[in-house]
C-alpha cells in the first residue's frame, strides 16, 4: 500500500502528471525534451523526474550524454490494479441505486 501512496503522491503534482502523460503518449524521451514547453529549468525538471523515479513510475537510462526516460509499466500497473479492485464497489453501489429507483418508480401514485 505504501508504494501505491507514493505513486499517487507523485502524480498529484501537475508537472509530474504531465510528464507521465507525455512519456505514455510519446514513449522514451531525453530529459531535454521533457523541459520544452514547461517554462522550467533543467534542475526543476530533474527534481520532478527524481520523484517519479523514486515512486517507481519512470525509469532512466544513460545513452551517451543523454538521460533517457520512459514509463515503468510496473508502477502504473499497481495503480490500474488498485483502480480495478474498486470496480466492484462502484458496480454494487450503482446496482443498489438502480434497484432503489426501480422500486420508487413502481410505487402507485
Amino acid at each position: 500500500m505504501n508504494t501505491l501512496l507514493t505513486a499517487f503522491s507523485a502524480l498529484s503534482d501537475a508537472t509530474r502528471f504531465s510528464i507521465v502523460e507525455q512519456l505514455m503518449d510519446q514513449g522514451e524521451l531525453p530529459a531535454g525534451d521533457l523541459i520544452e514547453g514547461r517554462n522550467m529549468s533543467g534542475a526543476a525538471i530533474s527534481r520532478h523526474l527524481k520523484v517519479l523515479r523514486e515512486a517507481g513510475l519512470v525509469q532512466q537510462r544513460v545513452q551517451g550524454t543523454q538521460r533517457m526516460y520512459s514509463i515503468r509499466s510496473e508502477g502504473l500497473r499497481a495503480i490500474a490494479d488498485w483502480t480495478m479492485s474498486k470496480r466492484q464497489f462502484w458496480e454494487s453501489s450503482l446496482n443498489r441505486l438502480s434497484d432503489m429507483i426501480e422500486r420508487e418508480t413502481s410505487w402507485p401514485i
